[in-house]
């Protein structure tokens, strides 16, 4: 069974996240993609159907996966628009701006019959799955202290006028913020108190560019995820303290980075291996230098083929992405 996928934009998010997995996925087709003004796709992938707006689109019923990759303020609007034309739909995160959107989808997919699912790639990033493999090994004992990074240097206002927006779903408490939160909420669950603090630190920037928040567990665990735009000199992005040893680790996934030079991705390794370590495992017992998995955002689109056949579980399942939203929806503008 071959999926048509239909991709409602194709910004840096269709060129690089999405399309090539989908064109090279032997078990989906790039069927169409939306352009509204350009036609920039055609010359990459010119079998793939032009659609200029995404009620278009869904008229078309040879469409059986739709990817919601627009500014995240049209999420819900596109997302519930592919629901009602019977359409299966892939949200980018964050999955919506408001809990009472996330809630409302989640709802209509089950009651149209249809599989809903959210793209949160970085749970296939070899750094992360890296921190998993620690975590659940159970070698740092019980777990005190974690801290998760997502920074970088952008003193500048971005040109994506949908991230510098003060209306709700911009900042980088929804845009970073969906990542670290949905990989807090993964390893460790739903904390029993969150504490916030938001930062505006550029000059000009009407939303926030700088998040701390804490998450606090049972037995005294505290994690923090933050993220800044100041940040020249790179960190530890995950410090993880426990009863029995400490494990830190860069971020260091490469497959952004190759994926927007072109490289073409497939189901097998196809980045070079990594030359250096860039973890440090210390416990009681030795200190170890350690290198991060090899991601594969492949993976992401097996389990949703498998989710979409019915062979397997929702990768990435909308209830995930309403306790995501929730968290975010206290702090935000």
């Amino acid at each position: 069974m071959t999926i048509n996928v239909a991709l409602a934009s194709f910004g840096m998010s269709g060129r690089v996240f999405h399309a090539p997995f989908i064109a090279q996925h032997p078990q989906y087709h790039l069927y169409a993609i939306v352009e509204r003004h350009r036609s920039d796709s055609h010359a990459l992938y010119p079998d793939a159907k032009l659609y200029r707006s995404v009620n278009e689109m869904l008229q078309d019923p040879a469409v059986d996966l739709v990817v919601v990759n627009t500014p995240v303020q049209t999420h819900y609007e596109y997302a519930k628009e592919a629901l009602l034309a019977n359409k299966n739909v892939l949200v980018e995160k964050p999955f919506t701006v408001t809990v009472e959107q996330a809630e409302e989808l989640n709802t209509l997919a089950t009651k149209q019959g249809k599989l809903l699912s959210v793209y949160q790639n970085r749970r296939y990033d070899g750094d992360y799955l890296k921190v998993k493999e620690i975590v659940n090994s159970g070698v740092l004992g019980e777990l005190k202290e974690v801290e998760m990074r997502f920074d970088r240097f952008r003193s500048e206002i971005s040109a994506k006028a949908h991230k510098e927006t003060p209306e709700r779903g911009g900042g980088a408490l929804y845009d970073l913020g969906a990542h670290l939160i949905d990989q807090a909420l993964q390893l460790f669950g739903t904390p029993k108190n969150v504490y916030a603090d938001l930062g505006y630190l550029r000059k000009g920037t009407q939303t926030d560019d700088y998040f701390e928040l804490i998450l606090f567990y049972e037995n005294e665990l505290r994690v923090r995820l933050k993220s800044t735009t100041y940040a020249l000199e790179r960190q530890w992005e995950y410090t993880l303290h426990g009863t029995k040893g400490s494990f830190l680790q860069q971020r260091f996934d490469g497959q952004e980075n190759a994926l927007v030079a072109g490289t073409i991705p497939s189901a097998s390794q196809w980045l070079p291996s990594v030359a250096e370590p860039n973890g440090i495992l210390h416990t009681l017992e030795k200190r170890l230098f350690t290198t991060a998995q090899h991601g594969n955002y492949w993976l992401f689109y097996n389990d949703l083929y498998q989710a979409l056949t019915g062979k397997g579980a929702n990768p990435v399942p909308a209830t995930q992405a309403v306790e995501i939203i929730k968290l975010i929806s206290q702090f935000s503008q």
